[in-house]
This record gives C-alpha cells, sequence and structure tokens, in this order.
C-alpha cells in the first residue's frame, strides 16, 4: 500500500470522565457508534448550521478521543472546545507534534493489521488507513491527492471554505459524519431540517475534463450562470460543491458546463445515495 505523512494536520485530545458526554453534545457525529480503531468525520458547527471545523474522531484509551484537524485552525478549534466545556470534567490539549501518516489501496481487502492504524471510514472497505506520532517518510503526496479527489472526500480549505458550508454540501450526511438519531448538537436543528425536508441542494461532484482544470476557487457556469465552484484538483479531475438543480437543468437543457474555458462533466459519487432532481423546476437556476 502506498503511504505518505501529511504535513498539514494537527491533533488534539479531549480527555476525562466527561470527555464522550461533552463532545457528544456539541458535535454532529455520534460518538456512540464511534468503534476502536475507527476514524470517523464530523464537525463542529455554528447555531446557524454551518461547519466551524472539520475533522476526524477516533477513540483513545477508555475516555479519551482524538481530533485530528488542520493544523491552520487547530489552536481556534481548541478555543471553542475549551469555550463549550464550562463545569465539564474533560482536558483539552493540543499535541506537540500531530505527525499523521496515511496509507491507501484501491484492493479493499488490505493486509494492514497493524493495532496503531485506525480505519478512515469515509472511504469503503477499509481502503484508508491513518496513524498518529508515527513517521513513513513522505511517500506520494500527490498520489494521495489524487486518491481523495477520486472518491469524491471532500476537506475544507482545498474543497470549502469554514463558515461557508452546511454539513449536507459537503457529503457529512453520507459518510457518517452526522449522527441523525442521536441528541441535540450546536446547529442540530437547521440539519435536521434540511435531512428531513430533503432540501439540500449543493453537493460534492466529480469533475472530469478532457483538459486540466484551471485553479481551485474557479467559479463553474453553465450559459454564463454560476452552478458552483471548483475545489481540489488533480490533473483533468476534481471537485466542486455545485447546485444540483442547476446542474440538472444545465443537462436537461444541453448547455455546457464550464469552469473558466475549459468545459467539464459533473458526476456524483457511486457511493452517495442522492441524485439529481428528477425534474427541474421552473426558475430553479435564479433561486
Amino acid at each position: 500500500m502506498p503511504t505518505a505523512l501529511l504535513q498539514d494536520r494537527a491533533l488534539i485530545t479531549v480527555s476525562g470522565p466527561d470527555a464522550e458526554h461533552f463532545l457528544q453534545n456539541i458535535l454532529t457525529v455520534d460518538l456512540e457508534a464511534l468503534k476502536p480503531g475507527e476514524a470517523k468525520p464530523g464537525a463542529l458547527l455554528s447555531p446557524q448550521g454551518k461547519i466551524l471545523f472539520d475533522f476526524l474522531v477516533s477513540r483513545v484509551g477508555e475516555n479519551g478521543f482524538c481530533l485530528e484537524c488542520r493544523a491552520g485552525v487547530a489552536d481556534d478549534f481548541v478555543r471553542r472546545l475549551t469555550l463549550y466545556r464550562l463545569r465539564a470534567k474533560a482536558e483539552i490539549a493540543k499535541a506537540d507534534q500531530g505527525l499523521v501518516a496515511i496509507s491507501w489501496d484501491d484492493d479493499s481487502t488490505s493486509s494492514e493489521t497493524d493495532s496503531s492504524w485506525l480505519v478512515d471510514t469515509r472511504f469503503a472497505g477499509g481502503a484508508v488507513r491513518r496513524s498518529y506520532g508515527e513517521a513513513v517518510g513522505e511517500g506520494d503526496l500527490a498520489a494521495w491527492h489524487a486518491f481523495r479527489i477520486a472518491h469524491g472526500v471532500a476537506e475544507s480549505g482545498e474543497d470549502y471554505q469554514l463558515g461557508d458550508a452546511f454539513p449536507h454540501d459537503v457529503l457529512l450526511d453520507q459518510t457518517g459524519g452526522v449522527g441523525f438519531r442521536k441528541g441535540c448538537y450546536v446547529g442540530q436543528e437547521v440539519v435536521s431540517r434540511m435531512q428531513h425536508r430533503g432540501t439540500a441542494r449543493r453537493r460534492v461532484l466529480l469533475v472530469s475534463a478532457e483538459a486540466p482544470l484551471p485553479a481551485p476557487g474557479t467559479e463553474l457556469t453553465a450559459d454564463g450562470r454560476p452552478v458552483g465552484t471548483l475545489g481540489s484538483t488533480s490533473g483533468m479531475s476534481g471537485l466542486a460543491v455545485a447546485r444540483i438543480d442547476r446542474v440538472k437543468a444545465a443537462l436537461d437543457a444541453g448547455k455546457p458546463i464550464l469552469a473558466a474555458d475549459v468545459p467539464v462533466a459533473l458526476s456524483i459519487p457511486d457511493w452517495a445515495t442522492f441524485s439529481f432532481p428528477e425534474a427541474s423546476p421552473a426558475g430553479a437556476e435564479d433561486a
């Protein structure tokens, strides 16, 4: 299996007798469903339901959790967690060295059995594993980048900006990053309303082209109207957060979708359970 060392990640530990109760009440992910040896996605939201911080969470011992996040936002994340802690018996700390190693393979029957490696549950079949505190050399970061894009897994910073996306926009509802059967958490009312009303219209889509894609952040347009924004890219493949109703309207009308001047095709990741709208409602592209 190829490996790589992710230099832009940080590790935050939350431990103590109240750690699980404290985190369960503020984060989107259902910690009761988190098994040892797993790293599950999740988010801490604003009261309006927007993602303030995204992360991968795993268990550490009996009463501890490790939150892996982007290094650039880790200090702010610690401050926000501390703000919510109040009287909970939980210690919050950022690791001095957030060493994150990753291994991946399209073969879901991976032979990796070392208990120090965590299964990244965003990818089917245990195809991706992560290890904390173990150096593996630089590895092939470009290959990892391409693998993540090919599997439709979005991450903040590269694919969307924190404070600008709902969990549904970036498929946290699809990857187990939202616990719809758990109790309340910060921003829960907005997320539950989107789920039960089926009003999520912005979604992560796969992007493909016959020429190299332009820079992340490039607007996607159809007939001169915006339909989404290009995220991370790898050659002629990439990810985008796009309005699926506007994409469907463009497809129905036979209008090309462009990233700058590059024609692109947009598709839903094959593991996702949502679909394009059956019919494009009148005026949807203007909504």
